[in-house]
């Protein structure tokens, strides 16, 4: 039952995410029935699931705001901000029940069940006594709904239903409620107008309808005319065909089975060349209604197949995320070893051993390629995070923004996208704070009143580049300026570029609120987001423009496990630079190492490149070779040169961590193993820029 119970609480999450964006967007689009339906399936599936394992709690109070959802899709009640800010309320309670375990806040939850009846009394006067009578705490009964089955439905009605007051209209629209359903009428019957008699009933319709309700559920809607109709209900489809081969019946197959055709009559239309149905109708063998029933049937059956098969190739398992941690371990381990095999079998002359490792090496390049797929997840589930962020926080200040997305679809390894959260609440937060404008000043800027907070995500090479952009009052940099002199962070003599000055955003402590709020003020936030993005291996860049916006642009890896770095030699030792970060690589001769204004310079193709010896960060004594490398790197904006030993090459980078002894190497990342056990250290370049 445990089991049972902690499936519930993953697939509740997972509907209450859904739940949130169906409800940032039904309340841009109100009248949308579909976003309706999925907030009341959302729901209703909460509801019967947390009382089918024991979460009576949630049930219990889930059953309130499905009752509400229920009467919007009849549509008694309309969709109103007041109503969406209570079901995010009840949303979020929900998400309390299960993360406590029944320790949410009861008299919360109170306040949302009696904001919810009253929309019902309002929206629903006739029926106030009846609101007035529920009772504190609605239990709710479990739904299973049972298999999807494919029934064909035949009803003829008596030619006298009239007399009864029955209307067959409104038993083929319940039959429609109940799931996927296509009707068709058989009007042959129907007399020329001189003998027709206007309170008789001519017509018997075919319907083929998708149901989960069972075949009880369809007589149900027939009851009261049962001894009135002839009524038969037959299953073309329950669900269970082999989908490998599978098929729906032939058209002659369908009509046969029915009574509607003869198997002498198939055989004589079979011989024609011509299509069975338009021979049918040609012959009046078949009436044109029960061929196009047949067809509807033959179409709805085949649909069903086809979804059968999607949901086969398609089919998911949940794998908890230690576990798929491990399988990427247990692959970089795989690489280490076969990088091991493949320095061995270079240095021997038996051609089945290089044979083997070759093999060995395309397979593990598989499996790591693989495996790092599996970790790969669409950023679109967190961008939509974020619109139920500025929707409380624009409110809350007063402002109108709209936040829009692009690039949704592009996938990051899943520890970044889940470190990443944290700093893109706080850039966001710092464009609805600082960046938008209220509507008034906007409108007098000659601006829309609303302002937009644009997130784009799109792949560039091995990284991923994610842009937060405004167009809201951009950042002065005579201002940013000011504050950093005053703060002391830069003396006021200070010769710096603009690029330079709103980088200064970055440095803690920095802030321009004025005064302490909620949202800002305190001096923490960007010098958090450029160290949490750093330790992703990414960099941030700053562009804005006074009064037209502000664009951050955060460069990160694809994944953390495994990447693909350049091998270089320091006096014998071993580094690895992030080869998605490198541009080019150089010569350094002796004669060409020159100094201007104590810094060192390096002219590449007339292009002044500022360059850091490794040799000095990391105090190796060893002789310098008569012909040392430059690699040149690009890291926020800049290029910067690295100088070297010797450039080896390429190299598969699987990361270990340093663990707790070295946490003082601020600049070293981690560190990889080579084919021949030899330890690489992998240098953080940011970090050396930061000295």
């Amino acid at each position: 039952m445990d089991v049972q119970r902690q499936a519930f609480k993953e697939e509740a999450y997972e509907l209450l995410a859904e739940l949130e964006t169906s409800l940032l967007e039904l309340e841009e689009t109100p009248d949308d029935m579909e976003q309706i339906g999925r907030v009341f399936r959302a729901m209703h599936t909460i509801k019967g699931s947390g009382a089918m394992f024991g979460f009576e709690d949630i049930a219990d109070f889930t059953h309130n705001v499905e009752t509400v959802f229920d009467q919007v899709r009849g549509g008694s009640i309309r969709v109103t901000r007041e109503l969406v800010n209570l079901t995010l309320s009840a949303r979020d309670h929900i998400k309390d029940l299960l993360d406590e375990g029944g320790g949410a806040d009861e008299i919360k939850a109170n306040g949302i069940i009696v904001s919810l009846r009253n929309l019902l009394v309002q929206d629903d006067a006739d029926e106030e006594a009846e609101a007035e009578a529920l009772p504190e705490i609605v239990h709710a009964e479990p739904a299973v709904p049972g298999p999807v089955v494919t029934c064909r439905i035949r009803f003829r009605p008596a030619p006298d239903i009239f007399a009864s007051g029955t209307n067959p209209l409104l038993l083929l629209n319940e039959l429609r409620e109940m799931g996927e359903c296509s009707v068709t009428a058989h009007t042959e019957d129907i007399p020329p107008l001189k003998d027709l008699d206007p309170e008789a009933c001519y017509i018997f319709w075919d319907i083929i309808l998708t149901t989960s309700h069972g075949t009880n559920a369809i007589k149900d809607v027939f009851i009261f005319v049962l001894d009135d109709c002839e009524l038969t209900i037959d299953i073309v489809d329950d669900g269970e065909r082999v989908v490998d081969g599978a098929h729906p019946d032939r058209l002659g197959e369908i009509l046969v089975r029915r009574g509607d055709l003869s198997d002498k009559h198939l055989q004589k239309a079979l011989e024609s060349q011509d299509r069975l149905g338009e021979i049918l109708i040609k012959e009046k063998t078949a009436s044109r209604a029960a061929v196009v029933s047949a067809l509807a049937e033959q179409e709805q059956v085949k649909k069903r197949i086809a979804q059968r098969k999607e949901t086969a190739v398609s089919t998911s398992i949940r794998v908890p995320a230690d576990k798929l941690d491990q399988l990427v371990d247990l692959v970089g381990e795989l690489v280490t070893v076969q990088a091991r095999l493949s320095e061995k079998a270079a240095t021997e002359t038996d051609a089945d051993l290089v044979a083997i490792a070759e093999e060995v090496e395309m397979l593990t390049g598989g499996l790591r390629d693989n495996a790092m797929s599996i970790r790969m997840l669409q950023i679109g589930t967190t961008f939509s995070n974020f619109k139920r962020l500025v929707r409380d926080l624009s409110g809350e200040l007063g402002k109108k923004i709209e936040l829009t997305t692009t690039g949704g679809d592009t996938e990051l390894d899943k520890t970044v996208i889940e470190r990443l959260k944290d700093p893109l609440v706080h850039i966001i937060r710092n464009s609805i704070d600082h960046g938008i404008e209220s509507p008034d000043v906007r409108k007098a800027a000659g601006k829309p009143e609303t302002g937009t907070i644009h997130l784009k995500a799109q792949h560039s090479g091995a990284n991923v580049l994610i842009e937060i952009s405004d167009n809201g009052k951009g950042i002065d940099a005579e201002v940013i300026r000011q504050k950093a002199t005053e703060k002391g962070i830069i003396p006021i003599d200070a010769d710096l570029s603009e690029r330079e000055v709103l980088n200064l955003i970055f440095s803690p402590g920095f802030s321009t609120a004025s005064k302490v709020t909620d949202l800002s003020g305190r001096g923490v936030g960007m010098d958090v987001v450029k160290n949490s993005i750093e330790a992703l291996r990414g960099s941030i860049e700053l562009v804005s423009r006074k009064g037209e916006g502000t664009t951050i642009t955060l460069k990160l890896p694809l994944t953390l496990a495994i990447i693909d770095g350049l091998l270089v030699t320091i006096g014998g030792d071993y580094f690895v630079l992030p080869l998605a970060s490198v541009d080019e690589c150089v010569e350094l001769p002796r004669n060409r190492d020159e100094k201007r204004n104590g810094r060192n310079i390096l002219n590449v193709r007339g292009e002044i490149v500022p360059f850091i010896r490794l040799r000095k960060e990391y105090g190796i004594q060893v002789d310098r070779p008569e012909l040392e490398h430059v690699v040149i790197m690009e890291t926020n904006g800049k290029r910067v040169g690295f100088v070297v030993d010797h450039v080896i090459g390429g190299h598969q980078t699987v990361i270990k961590n340093l663990g707790s002894a070295f946490k003082k190497a601020r600049d070293i990342s981690g560190a990889t193993i080579l084919g021949d056990g030899t330890v690489a250290l992998i240098i953080d370049v940011n970090k050396i820029l930061d000295f």
